[in-house]
């Protein structure tokens, strides 16, 4: 019923939404690059695991999942034949596997003597359900791709390290925003799976308030542009990408968007280029991503984590202000827990803090161990 497929190949380095420097203005999300270039990291490289006829939790099934992947490294097997040194990287809502090989990002993490040395660490980068090279609705099935929720592309990821890459046990579930969220739901879900969880720039709580606010705008500002069609247009909508900077002025901080717009005339020329860069943005993709949210409420389930928890916030992220209280709240429910909330300073960007690893990138050290190794 199902098959597993790698493809080695040559690797772009993607300069994607997820990896702007930190003086210079988000782009939108763009899918990476196929021009050739030389792998970066030892190891590296892309496969495909396909599951056929995957059930989502809603009872629907796809008849074929495509759940693609970028691992670095090698994978190592202890006295028992099991691989003992893999950890799991979790992406962003509008980023890909490919957003953690950024230089801000995996510049700061694979290389010799990083936290997670591709010469030490067997590091899986998944695409989640919907992104990417995994099935995602602009493939073909348009508005007829089921709706899927938080729990089915964890359960993807799953499958794909289980099955597919035969790992029983991770050494760390690391994620940023949409994949911070995913991992305490893996935490939850497969609470033997992994050592530890690092989730970043999220929260373990129900999405709702202001978070759950823009997300709705950018919802019907999609389902409401005139081109939309219910999702079956054969013209790409354009009207919806008019919305979409909401998104810039949610996730980065309120200095940096100053700085980059600090006339009436800056400001204008800068919406008009962030519009413009949204112009290649799928819009079934672009909704159900948004919409994939609907399910994630983890509060509950705080007590089946056995996993050692390091849960990393920043203080000017508007999406999870710290002032809500939520980790206060809900840390202590965990066994092996704590949280930190980092101060803004001068290289922090509010929500889009998750993509400097400079400023985080020690406490994968302290959960992993002294020199991020074993």
């Amino acid at each position: 019923m199902r098959k597993f497929r790698v493809r080695p190949q040559l690797l772009a380095i993607a300069l994607l939404r997820l990896q702007p420097s930190v003086a210079a203005p988000l782009a939108p999300p763009a899918q990476p690059s196929t021009a050739a270039a030389g792998p970066t990291y030892s190891g590296q490289r892309e496969g495909d695991f396909v599951v056929k006829d995957f059930q989502l939790e809603s009872g629907a099934k796809l008849p074929e999942a495509r759940l693609h992947y970028t691992t670095l490294g090698t994978p190592h097997k202890n006295a028992k034949g099991e691989i003992d040194n893999a950890v799991l990287l979790l992406h962003g809502t509008t980023g890909t596997g490919k957003s953690f090989l950024a230089p801000s990002l995996g510049g700061e993490l694979f290389g010799p003597g990083q936290p997670l040395d591709a010469n030490t660490y067997y590091s899986i980068l998944p695409d989640g359900l919907g992104r990417g090279g995994s099935s995602k609705p602009s493939d073909g099935l348009r508005a007829k791709f089921p709706r899927y929720g938080y729990a089915d592309v964890v359960a993807g990821q799953y499958r794909l390290v289980r099955e597919g890459l035969g790992i029983k046990h991770l050494r760390m579930v690391l994620g940023t925003s949409m994949g911070g969220m995913h991992a305490w739901m893996w935490a939850e879900r497969y609470p033997d799976a992994m050592d530890t969880i690092l989730p970043i720039a999220c929260l373990p709580e129900e999405i709702s308030g202001r978070n759950l606010l823009w997300r709705r705008i950018v919802i019907e500002a999609i389902k409401t542009d005139p081109d939309w069609n219910e999702g079956n247009y054969t013209k790409q909508p354009s009207h919806f990408t008019r919305v979409l900077p909401i998104f810039n002025i949610m996730t980065d901080s309120a200095l940096k968007l100053q700085e980059q717009a600090p006339t009436r005339a800056k400001a204008g020329e800068l919406y008009d280029n962030l519009v413009a860069g949204f112009s290649k943005v799928d819009a079934n993709d672009y909704l159900y991503w948004y919409d994939s949210s609907f399910d994630y409420d983890p509060a509950s389930q705080l007590g089946k984590i056995k996993a050692k928890v390091l849960a990393v916030n920043f203080a000017d992220d508007e999406l999870n202000p710290p002032e809500l209280g939520t980790m206060e709240r809900n840390i202590p429910r965990v066994k092996n827990a704590r949280f930190v909330t980092l101060p803004a300073g001068p290289n922090s960007r509010g929500h889009q803090s998750l993509t400097v690893a400079s400023l985080w990138k020690r406490y994968v050290v302290e959960l992993l161990g002294v020199g991020g190794k074993s």
